[in-house]
C-alpha cells in the first residue's frame, strides 16, 4: 500500500512528487507517455508566456537563453527536475480504472507499449493529467478527413499551400503567422468579431497588421459548417461561403479527458468538467483523491498555468500529512 500515487508527469505532478519525497512519503508517478508529454506536443518553436523563474519547481534554477523560454528549453528543464530529485516515474503506463476500499484505492494500469496490465494500491491519489490530449471538436462533416488536424507542430509542410485555420486564440494566431512567414496562404475563420483579447501582447500587433494588409485573411463572425477535400464551408450572417483548403488546422482549444473524471468516481460539473474540490486542499468528493494542475480548470484551461499550479502539490501533501495517523 503506497502513501500516494500521482497520475500525470507534467509540472503539477512533478511538483507534487517533489513535496511527497521531501516528506518521505512512499509514492509513484505514472504517465501514459513520458515526462511533460503535453509540452513535448507543443509547436516546435513555441515560446512560453511565463518567464523561466515562474516555471521553476522545487527551487531548482531554470536558466534560459532569453526572457521567456522555448519549448525545447522547458522540456529539458523539467526532465532535469525529474533526474535531480530522483523522482520515481513510471512512463508509458496508462491509468484505466480505480476501485475504492476503506483503506485506500486500487488503481489499474496498462503498459501502453507492452499492453500488460497490473494493479497498484495507495491510500491517496492525485490526478494531474492536464488537458492537451482532447481537442475541442468542431463536430462538422469532414472533420475526420486526413488533411484536418487539431494540433500544430511547424510551418514547413504548408509551404505554397492553402491553409484554413479555425480559431483566433494564441495557438491559431501563432500558427497563422508562422505559416504565412514560411510561404503558406492562410485564411482564419473565427466565430467572434476579432482576434481574441487573450492573444499574447507582443504578438497581437503583428497579427492585426497582417490582417489589415490582407497578408492573412480573417473571416470573422463565421461558423464552420463542413469540410471537404479542398474547401471549408462556413456560414456568416446567414449566408454560406467557402474557403480553399489544402490543409485545415482546427485550433479551437483543448479540454480535460472526461473519461478520466468518470473513472475516478469523483463529482464534477457535467458542463464545465471542473471537479468539485475543497479549495483549501484540492481534495475531491472522495476522501484521499485529489486534483492538481489544469484539471481543476475544466474547459477553461487558460485559468491555470504552470506558474499558479506549481504550488498545488505543496497544498495537497500538507493535507495528506494532516490526515495521517
Amino acid at each position: 500500500m503506497k502513501d500516494l500515487i500521482i497520475i500525470g508527469a507534467g509540472p503539477a505532478g512533478l511538483a507534487t512528487a517533489i513535496e511527497a519525497k521531501r516528506h518521505q512519503l512512499d509514492y509513484i508517478i505514472f504517465d501514459k507517455a513520458n515526462v511533460v508529454n503535453t509540452i513535448i506536443q507543443y509547436p516546435t518553436d513555441m515560446i512560453f508566456n511565463s518567464t523561466s523563474e515562474l516555471l521553476e519547481l522545487g527551487g531548482l534554477p531554470f536558466n534560459s537563453n532569453q526572457m521567456r523560454p522555448t519549448r525545447r528549453e522547458a522540456v529539458r528543464y523539467f526532465q532535469r527536475v525529474a533526474r535531480h530529485f530522483g523522482l520515481d516515474i513510471r512512463p508509458y503506463h496508462e491509468f484505466f480504472a480505480l476501485d475504492y476500499k476503506d483503506e485506500g484505492y486500487s488503481l489499474h494500469f496498462r503498459h501502453t507499449i507492452r499492453t500488460t496490465e497490473f494493479t497498484e494500491n495507495s491510500r491517496n491519489v492525485v490526478i494531474a493529467t492536464g488537458f492537451y490530449d482532447v481537442p475541442k471538436r468542431l463536430d462538422v462533416p469532414g472533420e475526420d478527413l486526413p488533411h484536418v488536424r487539431h494540433y500544430y507542430r511547424e510551418a514547413f509542410p504548408y509551404h505554397d499551400q492553402d491553409v484554413v485555420i479555425v480559431g483566433a486564440g494564441n495557438s491559431a494566431v501563432e500558427a497563422a503567422l508562422d505559416i504565412f512567414r514560411n510561404g503558406g496562404r492562410v485564411t482564419m475563420i473565427h466565430r467572434g468579431d476579432r482576434v481574441k483579447k487573450g492573444v499574447k501582447y507582443w504578438i497581437l500587433p503583428d497579427i492585426l497588421n497582417r490582417i489589415r494588409e490582407k497578408s492573412i485573411r480573417l473571416i470573422a463572425n463565421a461558423k464552420v459548417i463542413g469540410i471537404s477535400a479542398d474547401t471549408v464551408a462556413y456560414e456568416r450572417k446567414g449566408k454560406r461561403g467557402e474557403a480553399n483548403a489544402d490543409h485545415v488546422l482546427a485550433l479551437t482549444g483543448y479540454q480535460p479527458d472526461r473519461s478520466i473524471l468518470e473513472r475516478t468516481g469523483a463529482a464534477f460539473d457535467a458542463l464545465t468538467l471542473e471537479p468539485r474540490v475543497d479549495p483549501a486542499s484540492f481534495e475531491s468528493s472522495r476522501p484521499g483523491l485529489y486534483f492538481a494542475g489544469s484539471m481543476l480548470a475544466g474547459i477553461y484551461p487558460n485559468r491555470i498555468f504552470i506558474e499558479n499550479a506549481r504550488g498545488h502539490g505543496e497544498v495537497i501533501i500538507k493535507h495528506i500529512l494532516s490526515q495521517k495517523r
